[in-house]
């Protein structure tokens, strides 16, 4: 599965949020650790040397999962409609200050590859973008997508979305989680994506796993989740 499928799935939760947001500017809360910059991400995302034997960490270059320009999907639901101008090759409404991107594999476990985005915000921005998905999840549970015909109008073709909210324990390290899985139910073989985002003080790190057909996108694995986020809340210490 390529990688920018997955990648991309980060940054629709970004996106999610910001095409969302229903409330002003919350007062901010007591600051949690420092934020982190592009460096500071990029030096608090893990290496092969933080996890046990047998894992590969590959930290992606800015830009990796770039892909050229294609018509706009849109949503029958205008509350999901983020979603798709995530994962479309689309620039995102509103952003992190700094990201990190990176893959996990497993030796003997090809299917269980591991996709993190790590994710810095100003104080108190981290928290309110996962109040808002947190709305978005309880009213955008499925949708269609429409991708006009192009210069074959009425060609149109369609896709049936579903989005699960994944019941899931606050992982050691995270202040607060949110799980889901996007389902792509039209075509020969569906779709899974399944992700995890955990809050850590000022950042949102976002773990996500890809399945198909009968082979449901799994759980992210659980070593590699405690890592990230013990790694990530070790440099907001400083």
């Amino acid at each position: 599965m390529p990688d920018r499928i997955p990648r991309l799935l980060c940054s629709a939760l970004l996106a999610l949020a910001a095409g969302c947001t229903t409330v002003g500017p919350a007062a901010d809360g007591p600051a949690v650790g420092r934020e982190l910059d592009a460096g500071g991400l990029r030096a608090a995302a893990l290496a092969d040397a933080d996890l046990g034997a047998g894992y590969t960490v590959v930290l992606m270059s800015p830009g990796q999962d770039t892909a050229p320009d294609q018509e706009r999907e849109t949503a029958d639901v205008p509350a999901c409609q983020p979603v798709l101008d995530a994962v479309a090759p689309r620039k995102a409404a509103s952003g992190p200050s700094a990201e990190a991107d990176l893959s996990v594999t497993r030796a003997g476990d090809p299917d269980g590859a591991v996709y993190a985005g790590l994710l810095a915000f100003g104080p108190g921005r981290a928290e309110r973008l996962q109040d808002e998905l947190e709305q978005v999840l309880a009213h955008c549970s499925g949708f269609t997508s429409a991708a006009g015909g192009g210069a074959a109008p009425g060609r149109a073709v369609t896709t049936r979305h579903r989005l699960t909210r994944a019941d899931t324990p606050t992982p050691e390290g995270a202040d607060a989680v949110t799980a889901f899985t996007l389902t792509n139910e039209s075509g020969a073989v569906t779709l899974s994506q399944r992700a995890l985002l955990a809050r850590v003080g000022t950042a949102l790190a976002v773990f996500s796993t890809v399945g198909t057909g009968r082979e449901p996108a799994a759980e992210p694995d659980p070593e590699v989740v405690r890592a990230q986020l013990a790694k990530l809340r070790a440099a907001q210490r400083g």
